[in-house]
């Protein structure tokens, strides 16, 4: 383009006789003055932190195969490939495929442009921050990844085919990645103000965030590596979340698809309308039952047609979850004959389906809780990392997720006795110890309820809680929970060597392949 753009000034030069027609005047036509030649890093910053929640792969790992995997949600229909742990290239490598290209590259290009900039420290650490948050995310979901070299594109062709780290070598660079990061947040250089997505420039929860990271990161390894985890979980520990005021989630607008809009809802409601298809899973619904959860009538939002709001049953006794693992035609075999009669005519709409004041393009899209924090720090106390209490620091969990619904809608607000009186209920202060990682384990699963890779991650590192695996016979590769998800199937072809590299030291690229914390449950 530029080889014509300055053929066609040279003629037009010598057509006009011009008096002057230097280079210097052939290459400044060559110049569009309307295009950006300068970028704010701060700009591609507030991008990347938003694809993170924004796009269709966050319906695809999260909620077609984590929440119905880890069930929350269940579903009869044959696309909810988590449901009955059928393989679905296109769903499970989509967050790989998506977020190195969208997410990671533009996060790793601020970081560069940024390194030697003190002015620029604050928009160096936070995508130093949210780098490591998507890259954990992703080595959880799939194992040996690309990290030091992931994102480097832009930077030199010998980064265009990136290798594979193993997840113990990717958990100590983010580790250290964190803590550089937090340390380097500043009051001297720019705020982030109105650019950042999560907390508007407030850099001492940016500090607290990182920190609540570390522990997450810490918690994951315990059973692998615990020197390393007691260690890092404890120095984080002492300055992160202190309430739901800290909770790190992207604020989301009504704003334009796959970028200022929440990606999970653009798939549970909003545009593909995939949650006429799901409901909430018996099991999940069984276990708030039991429980008498006051978030019962918050999840559900009834039974009936999610189209008619007159035919709704908000009764909480009425309440039915769908069971996970069966088509239209199989689920039968398993319903009532009263049930059963009622299936025939009005389908689905006899399960309880997910309440739609919580699937609004705005709502929160969360990354880190306070509850989950508090829940982490019971475990430690009870690990003997930390000497706080963890009866304390569990009843501050179950608070916290229950009061947390609010930001979704004020109308989720729950009378502080009744909390108390389910926190009772659970009996966690007579509890043994290994009674009590239960306890702490299902209510960090109905805390991370919408934030289903999580729910999952947690789920295969401790076995709480305890489900049961569906028995479709048309499962991919067996009725067990998968451990892992696919690698992106592009990566075969396009990143051969370094793709088998990864595959033969994890031992596979299958469902059953565990990643390198997962010691077994």
């Amino acid at each position: 383009m530029r080889i014509f753009n300055k053929i066609t000034a040279l003629v037009l030069c010598v057509a006009m006789v011009a008096t002057s027609c230097s280079d210097d005047d052939l290459l400044e036509l060559n110049v569009d003055k309307n295009s950006v030649t300068e970028m704010d890093m701060a700009f591609l910053f507030s991008l990347a932190t938003l694809r993170i929640g924004g796009e269709y792969e966050n319906t695809r790992a999260n909620m077609l195969y984590a929440a119905t995997m880890i069930q929350h949600t269940a579903s009869t229909a044959g696309y909810f490939s988590g449901d009955k742990y059928f393989y679905n290239a296109g769903y499970s490598g989509a967050y790989m495929e998506r977020h190195f290209t969208g997410v990671i590259g533009p996060l790793t290009h601020v970081i560069n442009m940024t390194a030697e900039d003190p002015n620029e420290a604050n928009v160096n650490a936070a995508a130093t921050v949210m780098r490591v948050f998507d890259l954990h995310r992703m080595t959880d979901m799939y194992g040996d990844m690309p990290y030091t070299e992931a994102g480097q594109g832009l930077e030199g062709e010998e980064f265009w085919f990136p290798a594979y780290q193993s997840q113990q070598e990717v958990y100590t660079q983010m580790i250290a990645d964190l803590r550089s990061a937090r340390d380097k947040f500043t009051e001297s250089a720019r705020n982030l103000g109105n650019q950042d997505y999560l907390y508007f420039g407030d850099l001492n929860k940016w500090r607290k965030f990182s920190n609540a990271l570390l522990m997450r990161i810490a918690m994951r390894m315990s059973n692998v590596d615990p020197g390393t985890a007691a260690s890092v979980f404890a120095e984080a520990n002492s300055n992160s979340f202190d309430s739901n005021d800290d909770i790190a989630f992207i604020h989301y607008t009504d704003g334009p698809i796959g970028v200022n809009r929440n990606g999970l809802n653009d798939g549970y409601w909003n545009t593909y309308k995939y949650s006429r298809d799901c409901k909430i899973s018996e099991t999940f619904m069984d276990w708030m039952k039991a429980n008498d959860d006051p978030r019962l009538m918050i999840l559900s939002g009834g039974i009936g047609d999610p189209e008619d709001p007159s035919t709704w049953n908000t009764d909480p006794e009425a309440q039915v979850g769908m069971p996970n693992g069966y088509t239209g035609t199989t689920i039968l075999d398993v319903l009532s004959p009263e049930q059963a009669a009622e299936y025939q005519t009005q389908a689905n709409k006899i399960f309880s389906m997910l309440n739609l004041k919580y699937l609004d393009w705005a709502d929160p899209y969360y990354l880190i809780s306070y509850a989950e924090v508090e829940f982490m720090r019971a475990e430690a106390a009870i690990k003997g990392w930390i000497s706080s209490d963890a009866s304390t620091h569990f009843s501050n969990g179950v608070t916290a997720a229950i009061q947390s619904w609010e930001l979704f809608d004020p109308s989720f607000a729950r009378d502080t006795g009744a909390i108390q009186a389910y926190i009772d209920g659970r009996g966690f202060d007579s509890a043994s110890d290994e009674d009590k990682l239960r306890l702490i384990g299902e209510e960090y699963w109905a805390a991370t309820y919408l934030n289903d890779l999580e729910s999952w991650a947690n789920w295969r590192r401790t076995g709480y809680p305890e489900l049961t695996p569906t028995q479709d016979p048309n499962a991919f590769e067996g009725n067990f929970i998968p451990r892992r998800l696919r690698y992106w199937e592009s990566e075969i072809g396009s990143n051969p060597d370094n793709y088998q590299t990864a595959i033969s030291r994890m031992g596979g690229d299958t469902f059953a392949t565990r990643v390198w914390w997962d010691g077994g449950n």
